[in-house]
């Protein structure tokens, strides 16, 4: 029995172009680079070529008869499938003649002629665009571990340390800087506890005043105070049979610090204004981005309360000691990002670079907030590192910029093996094909390493320019950048 051949369909893209020349020119380019190109000249006409929305994976809209007959064909589109993304085609620095609305699912210009790198782009944004406003079920499931995403020993160090511990009763204490996740390794923790199915509470101690704390964490009872107009429970209670997340513990007051001593020695506690004991089955997590030892020295932090929060210690490392992990941390933030729904952003290998030579003063929580906001000043499109902050920008980092840019561009010497000979099939072969094969393959990879410039390429081949269009019409490998004389 033979095997079963699986045919695996290029995606789809329609081109809706009255001019027939740009129609075919665009068909070229997009079988270049693996697009099966959907070709309607009418507008009016343009769903006799469709037969399903979800088929199509992006709409090329050129010119029409006139302005009110574009804005007819934008509309049809939008009403085919709302979510079907648009690119209007234009000639260089001419403004698009129909308004683009907000709402609309146009998501940007291609330039004419065409250049097959600026489509690519185009139509992965057109695809991370599809996939975003795609049904929630479709989307991977979210792993708590998401934020711990690295390869660094550190890493994989604190992540083997959240599973030695997890289903213990044991104090934790979770040391490291603003920034680098700590809530995150708390919430691991109680995830792959037995406490799972019970209350996860996080306190941040130091965000709530010092005399309120108490009331905050133990609950007060009716008249306990000023403003006490009714019994409220605390956190010590929500958290019962769970866990009690003390964030910023440093920042405590050393009157809160005995009170809580208490608690952790004899498991109860009495609600402000009350003398009636109430056990506590918690588990308490501790965090702060301060020196303990040192504030100890000082007299601002007691020693006692120390040693019982620090059973089992976690020191999260700063992201300038795991830069090996940003590369990383940088596809998972944008994953969340589409996850969400809330767009998508791509970054070249040099801002990459240049974020991993970067300090980081507020770790994983600043990564975490550039994403986001790169996403916000370029949706869906692709940011270098001249596009970063200024605060990204070194000398260092311009320098590598231009140098990994113009390696793109430069001639490679030619590697021959000196110790061989090219080998003749046992069979022989067709030597004019094989020849002819070799020759698109160089032409391909020329084309690639010059971004489609054909000038570029053909210095690159050490041929004229006119030789070059003339083998791309040859061998079918029409580029649409090849009338335009670049």
């Amino acid at each position: 029995m033979g095997e079963t051949q699986v045919a695996i369909s290029e995606p789809k893209v329609l081109i809706i172009e009255a001019d027939a020349d740009r129609g075919r020119e665009l068909e070229s380019v997009l079988r270049f680079i693996n697009y099966e190109p959907v070709l309607t000249a009418d507008c009016g006409r343009w769903n006799d070529s469709v037969d399903d929305a979800q088929d199509i994976l992006a709409v090329l809209v050129g010119s029409c008869k006139s302005d009110k007959a574009l804005e007819k064909l934008l509309k049809e589109v939008h009403d085919f499938d709302e979510h079907l993304p648009i690119f209007l085609l234009a000639e260089k620095h001419r403004e698009p003649t129909v308004a683009i609305e907000p709402s609309s699912c146009i998501l940007g210009r291609v330039e004419l002629p065409a250049h097959y790198t600026q489509l690519t782009s185009a139509l992965h944004q057109a695809e991370v665009y599809r996939e975003s406003q795609s049904d929630g079920s479709q989307q991977r499931p979210v792993d708590l571990f998401r934020s711990l995403v690295g390869t660094s020993r550190a890493v994989q160090t604190v992540r083997k340390m959240i599973q030695q511990v997890a289903n213990s009763d044991a104090n934790v204490l979770i040391l490291g800087e603003s920034g680098t996740g700590k809530e995150v390794v708390a919430r691991n923790l109680h995830y792959y506890s037995s406490r799972r199915d019970k209350a996860f509470v996080p306190v941040n101690c130091g965000a709530i005043p010092g005399d309120l704390l108490e009331s905050e964490l133990f609950g007060h009872e009716k008249g306990a105070f000023t403003g006490a107009i009714s019994a409220r429970q605390g956190r010590f209670e929500l958290a019962e049979g769970g866990t009690l997340f003390l964030d910023e513990i440093g920042d405590m007051s050393l009157n809160m610090q005995v009170k809580l001593l208490r608690v952790l020695q004899e498991r109860t506690f009495e609600r402000v204004g009350s003398n009636k004991s109430i056990e506590a089955d918690v588990r308490i997590i501790a965090a702060t981005h301060r020196d303990l030892e040192e504030a100890i020295t000082e007299g601002k932090f007691r020693e006692d309360l120390f040693y019982r929060l620090n059973v089992f210690p976690i020191e999260m490392p700063p992201l300038r000691d795991r830069v090996e992990d940003i590369p990383l941390l940088v596809n998972e933030l944008i994953r969340r990002i589409e996850h969400e729904k809330r767009g998508s952003v791509r970054l070249t290998q040099a801002a990459i670079l240049a974020l991993c030579q970067y300090n980081w003063p507020g770790n994983v929580r600043e990564l975490a907030n550039l994403i986001e906001r790169l996403a916000i000043l370029y949706p869906f499109g692709v940011v270098n590192a001249t596009d970063l902050p200024d605060k990204f920008q070194t000398d260092t980092v311009r320098a590598q910029a231009t140098t990994m840019d113009e390696e793109l561009l430069a001639p490679q010497p030619m590697q021959y093996a000196l110790d061989s000979e090219p080998r003749l099939p046992r069979g022989g072969l067709d030597l004019k094909e094989h020849l002819s094969n070799l020759e698109v393959g160089y032409i391909k990879q020329a084309l690639d390493d010059a971004n489609g410039v054909v000038a570029q390429a053909a210095k690159r081949l050490g041929m004229r320019r006119t030789t070059l269009v003339e083998k791309l019409r040859k061998y079918g490998l029409q580029r649409s950048d090849s009338a335009s004389g670049v």
